[in-house]
Formats: C-alpha cells, sequence, structure tokens
C-alpha cells in the first residue's frame, strides 16, 4: 500500500463508506501483524521455516536497523553434530545471520561459552561453517573479555558478563528447545548462561531467579527458538538419536517468557511447569498464559 492508498483508506473509513477489496485485505493483514505476540512455523526446510516465522512477525527490518552491529546468540555448547539436538540448529542459525545482514546490519557477531572444548563444539554443532559462510563473525570466547557487570537482580547482584554482547546494538536469541536435568526445559532464558564468565554452576542455587535476572538484564531484539529437532531426555548434552525427536517447528516472538511457555507445550508440558517461567511472569517480565496471546501458526 502506497501513501495514496493509505490516505484513501482513511478517507473512506472515516466517511463510514464500504473499503475496496484490496485495501480492506491489506487493512487486515496489518492490523493482525500488530497484534502478533508469537508465530510458530512448521515445515520440512529449517530455513524455510526460520524465514517464514520472522517475516510473519514484521519481518527482521522490524528488529534490525541499516549499520546495527548485531550478536546472534545460539546453544553452541555441546560436541555434538545436528542430529543429536544438543545444539541449536546451523540452518536456523544462518538464515538469522543472512536476514539481518539483508536488513542492513554492519556486522553480525556469533558466540557461545560451550561446556565443551570450543574447537570441537563450534564445529561439530555446524554453525561455525553456516554463520561464518555467510559473513558473521564467529569467534571463540576470550575470557580475557568478561567484564563485572550490575544486574542488580533478586538472586544476581553482579556478575562478569561478555562486553560483545554488552556492546552489541541489537541482540538475537537463538536457543534449541531440550530436556534439562536441572531445570527441566532449557530454551531461551537459559541460553544466558553462555555468556556468564566465571563459575556459572554457582547459579544452580537459585536457578530460577537467576535466569529471571539475566533474562531482565540482556532484552533480546528477538528470540527465534529453535524446535526443528529437540532433545527429550539426558539433557543438556544427550547423545542418543532414540532421545531425539524431529518436530520441524520455529517459534518466533520477542516475549522471552511466552516463549519460554510456549515451548514447553512441545514437551507435553505447560510454561508453569517450569520455575523461571512462573517467575517471569510473576516479576511482570512477560506472559505465561498463553490464552492471552495471538499466536500465529503458519506452515511452509
Amino acid at each position: 500500500m502506497d501513501r495514496r492508498d493509505f490516505l484513501k483508506l482513511a478517507a473512506l473509513t472515516g466517511a463510514g463508506l464500504a473499503v475496496p477489496d484490496g485495501i480492506n485485505r491489506f487493512a487486515g493483514m496489518v492490523a493482525a501483524s500488530e497484534k502478533v505476540d508469537l508465530v510458530v512455523a512448521h515445515g520440512a526446510s529449517p530455513s524455510a521455516i526460520t524465514k517464514a516465522a520472522i517475516d510473519a512477525f514484521g519481518g527482521i527490518s522490524r528488529f534490525i536497523s541499516r549499520g546495527d552491529i548485531v550478536v546472534v546468540k545460539p546453544n553452541m555448547a555441546w560436541d555434538r553434530v545436528p542430529e543429536q539436538a544438543a545444539n541449536t540448529n546451523p540452518e536456523v542459525v544462518a538464515t538469522v545471520v543472512r536476514l539481518c545482514y539483508e536488513a542492513g546490519a554492519k556486522k553480525v557477531k556469533v558466540f557461545d561459552r560451550p561446556v565443551n572444548d570450543p574447537r570441537r563444539a563450534y564445529v561439530q554443532s555446524g554453525i561455525q561453517a553456516a554463520a561464518a559462510t555467510l559473513g558473521a563473525e564467529v569467534s571463540h570466547i576470550d575470557e580475557r573479555r568478561f567484564r563485572d557487570i550490575r544486574i542488580n537482580g533478586v538472586a544476581i547482584k553482579e556478575w562478569p558478563l561478555y562486553t560483545e554482547i554488552l556492546e552489541a546494538d541489537k541482540i538475537i536469541n537463538i536457543p534449541i528447545a531440550k530436556h534439562h536435568s536441572l531445570a527441566k526445559l532449557t530454551m531461551s532464558m537459559k541460553n544466558w548462561m553462555g555468556v556468564m564468565g566465571g563459575s556459572r554452576n554457582m547459579i544452580h542455587q537459585r536457578l530460577d531467579e537467576s535466569l529471571v535476572d539475566l533474562s531482565r538484564f540482556l532484552k533480546p531484539a528477538l528470540t527465534v527458538l529453535d524446535a526443528v529437532r529437540v532433545l527429550t531426555a539426558n539433557g543438556p548434552q544427550g547423545g542418543s538419536s532414540s532421545d531425539v525427536k524431529r518436530l520441524d517447528t520455529v517459534i518466533v516472538g520477542v516475549d522471552q517468557v511466552a516463549v519460554d511457555s510456549f515451548g514447553a507445550t512441545l514437551f507435553g508440558m505447560k510454561g508453569s511447569d517450569l520455575g523461571y517461567v512462573r517467575l517471569g511472569e510473576k516479576t511482570g517480565l512477560g506472559i505465561m498464559d498463553l490464552s492471552r496471546l495471538n499466536i500465529r501458526k503458519i506452515s511452509t
């Protein structure tokens, strides 16, 4: 719709006259896109469903501006291949990198602080090659680049965080949905542990509160939850193909609580079954109750 059609639509509406079908359909699409809280895309191609979900949510240019330095934060923690569903799907990550550059991003950085040897985790995950091929700066964490940051949360008052993420113009969180032995599930909110320095296991004593503290502080522009393959047991590392289920799904949203609450349903759970999701809603971080959300489901 160009400016002339927009003014025509406004005049017709104001006068109480009938709106032509073409303009009416466009206006309906605009109105619908403005109210969408989550997009859930399903299809055989990880790249296609990632792009379709982001497009249906308003397009990457809604979140990324020309000249932005963008951090894309996948889960790249384990020495596992994509078929084992321990790390974010490389095609999903690569698609987001490509879209950011198409929107005019100056630079896209991809990194994680793996549990396993990063030299193996980055390669085995497939993310290093997939993202670098599209021009992303894929770097190993430099331990000298952590800085103590005042978070002022409930459980975390101060913690060393990676300066690369603090200096970015925009952050896109791209976790994988999978089982976790302690948190039950790990998705978007728990993925922030990959930018923490120090002894991260110390937050396990107050894990739910800590995850909410980190999620509130880091404020991603967009969250893309990879559920192409999910790890249903023995997470977060997995290893057995019997624990992997292929769902061919990607969920996109800006509300981390809502994304994780929907993600829980992929495992036959509710958001309220996860302590950090319940606490996230209680403290105003986001909405857990999916019945209050406009969720658009699409297939490619």
